[in-house]
């Protein structure tokens, strides 16, 4: 399973999915999770996924849907994320890392996503109050969603 923060740390809140992925305990879930800040690097996210990952978990600001720092946590769709064509190797949100991926001949895995309403994405470093205080939540919900994940797979395989 694959833990992935994307983000942009020179824009504000866009660099929410960094912060968090910051703050992840190393050890998180064992040997069969890796957990990675790919910032700026959604290519980079594309060509790893061709590995066949069986669950991702990406962790990125989400917009503004009038509650700054709002946490939502939802399975991704993946069929419209990967309807967009193209390759586009600066591209960083979720939507371009898949069609990167099926434009690469990838197939995406079960993907749950963590996001969270921005507020700013003015340039600067650091996320705002509002953004940085769900940091907290959004690790947490890493680890149950992991935790879950992993019982899934258990449950499967026993």
């Amino acid at each position: 399973m694959l833990v992935a923060g994307l983000g942009n740390i020179f824009l504000g809140d866009d660099g929410f999915g960094p912060e968090v992925i910051r703050c992840v305990p190393p050890d998180l879930g064992g040997p069969q999770v890796q957990v990675r800040d790919y910032g700026i690097g959604g290519m980079h996210l594309a060509y790893d996924l061709l590995d066949g990952w069986d669950a991702l978990v990406l962790v990125d600001a989400i917009p503004n849907r009038g509650v700054p720092g709002a946490l939502h946590v939802f399975e991704a769709d993946l069929e419209d994320l990967r309807a967009a064509t193209g390759l586009d190797a600066h591209a960083m949100d979720p939507a371009a890392v898949f069609a990167s991926l099926n434009a690469l001949g990838g197939t995406p895995p079960y993907t749950v996503v963590i996001g969270c309403e921005i507020d700013c994405t003015e340039e600067g470093i650091g996320l705002c109050e509002t953004v940085a205080a769900a940091v907290p939540d959004a690790v947490r919900a890493i680890d149950d969603v992991v935790a879950g994940l992993l019982a899934r797979v258990a449950a499967a395989e026993g």
